[in-house]
């Protein structure tokens, strides 16, 4: 569709600056609002109609987007990582973006953000929230061992934090009543963490557990190394896994390709791109540590029971069993790197994500 009408938007927690680019006449028109979807509207309907509005991505999400799209003015999120700006501008004003956004979009050259549903959204909530309590466990127990490091006091045992450990805990007394204190109020931290994890991952396993996410659920989790809040939370992140063509184009959204520096006759590869849902790429990562220790596969049909999946889709996920486990075997002998080798097996195990997502069968 043609839009006549151009509109950049500079978004902020409380304030819009506003400009309207029109390519016929070369015309801009600015305006500044409180962040009000609906004063942007009313005034976006006074130009030159078809008009269209873009902001880019960052901390105020799709809301702005979602009530301007529904007060029929179409908006579009652009990735601010894919913005083309003049290396000689050095002068950055709200204005001067806004006025930077519309001409971006006037030409089409915006990368435009995939938009989830709310109820996508919320789902990403919950698996992002799920990955903070975890984060905020390891830090509440590393907190509690260290201070006992500095008293002296290591466990003797070979791992922390089971039956053992924790009466190991228990029984440690402390001479200071100002360390006792500290080391009671650690301990509460790690309960009231551990807590929260678990609340979170019932939330999770109730909701994957749903008819919207079941299918695609069963069928991640049928790849060794991928739990169900592993499945959840990748399906959440992605959303819609049909808007990559392929499984390359997955891998590299996710970052797990080499970045390359290459001119003329010279070829140069690098390290991994690192570029798009870091979220995604860090469980795949932990998720292909699994497949360098030994196992017994199981059989296609052994799968299909399991998880509940169909033919197709269980073929697929022993597919991804055997090679996943025999390319971290065969990297192995050529003693490459553990984390290099995992890098790589991460980055197979996201192309076999892609196929059980899109698989129908």
């Amino acid at each position: 569709m043609i839009y006549r009408t151009s509109i950049g938007l500079d978004v902020h927690a409380r304030s819009i600056a506003a400009a309207a680019f029109v390519p016929e006449t070369g015309e801009v028109e600015q305006r500044s609002f409180g962040y009000d979807a609906a004063a942007v509207a009313k005034w976006a309907a006074g130009l030159p109609q078809p008009a269209r509005a873009v902001y880019e991505s960052g901390p105020t999400g799709f809301d702005l987007k979602r009530s301007l799209d529904g007060l029929g003015l179409p908006c579009a999120v652009g990735a601010v990582s894919k913005m083309l700006r003049p290396s000689g501008d050095r002068v950055k004003t709200d204005k001067r973006d806004a006025v930077f956004l519309a001409r971006m979009l006037a030409v089409g050259n915006i990368v435009e953000v995939w938009c989830p549903t709310p109820g996508q959204e919320a789902a990403r909530d919950l698996a992002r929230a799920r990955a903070d309590a975890r984060v905020d466990l390891m830090r509440a127990r590393h907190l509690l061992s260290k201070m006992l490091l500095r008293k002296g006091l290591v466990y003797p045992g070979r791992s922390a934090w089971t039956k053992a450990h924790r009466e190991w805990l228990r029984s440690v007394e402390l001479p200071e009543p100002a360390e006792r204190l500290v080391m009671s109020e650690y301990l509460q931290q790690v309960v009231a963490c551990e807590q929260r994890r678990d609340r979170l991952d019932a939330a999770i396993a109730e909701l994957a557990a749903s008819d919207a996410w079941r299918p695609v659920v069963s069928r991640l989790s049928a790849v060794r190394g991928i739990s169900t809040v592993t499945a959840f939370s990748v399906a959440a992140e992605i959303g819609d896994f049909s808007r990559f063509p392929s499984a390359p184009s997955f891998m590299s959204y996710l970052g797990l390709v080499p970045s390359e520096d290459s001119s003329g006759d010279r070829v140069e590869r690098g390290k991994i791109t690192r570029t798009g849902n870091g979220h995604v790429r860090a469980l795949l990562v932990e998720a292909a540590w699994h497949h360098a220790r030994r196992w017994s596969p199981l059989l296609p049909t052994e799968i299909a029971a399991r998880r509940g999946i169909g033919p197709e889709a269980a073929r697929v996920a022993a597919e991804a069993n055997r090679r996943l486990h025999a390319k971290s075997e065969r990297l192995r002998r050529r003693k490459m790197a553990p984390g290099k080798a995992n890098i790589a097996v991460a980055r197979e195990l996201a192309g076999f994500v892609w196929a059980l997502a899109v698989c129908e069968g």
